[in-house]
């Protein structure tokens, strides 16, 4: 699903509900659902609004093992489509991929990496903090400029 596309579905979702935007909200919208089969490529990176080239680079990079068919194309089933949607999340809120590579490789080694994982996603939520209170102030600056201009500010 395009990352604009989730974020339209998202705040649309809670301006329909009048419900906050939750955790259980964003799971329920970036949920890829069942897939009938294995998807190609193509598919996979229409479902998602990716480019193939980034689902090739996630795989040279080690962040996804993708199954081949007899013909060596790959096939996408609903575990690897699931981790790309994560995957794409945490790039989007600005995961470096060095971070995602070791959170991947914790991942693959087990349960008992568990706090290991968790710390690494505490700390990354609290930069997506910090980078959306960066984000309200520049809003606040850029309503300012807007109103002095004499445009109308707000949503």
């Amino acid at each position: 699903m395009a990352t604009t596309d989730l974020m339209n579905r998202a705040l649309a979702a809670v301006a329909d509900s009048q419900a906050s935007l939750t955790v259980e909200l964003v799971h329920d919208l970036v949920e890829p659902g069942e897939l009938a089969e294995p998807l190609g490529i193509a598919e996979v990176a229409e479902l998602l609004d990716i480019s193939a080239h980034t689902l090739r680079y996630y795989e040279r990079c080690g962040l996804i093992e993708v199954a081949r068919d007899g013909l060596d194309h790959r096939r996408y089933d609903y575990a690897a489509v699931r981790r790309i949607v994560f995957l794409t999340r945490m790039r989007l809120s600005g995961m470096p991929m060095r971070d995602l590579q070791r959170y991947v490789e914790l991942v693959d080694d087990g349960e008992d990496t568990v706090p290991e994982r968790l710390d690494m996603l505490v700390e990354h939520r609290d930069t997506v903090r910090r980078r959306i209170r960066e984000l309200q102030l520049s809003l606040v600056a850029t309503e300012y400029k807007i109103a002095t201009y004499g445009g109308a500010t707000g949503p």
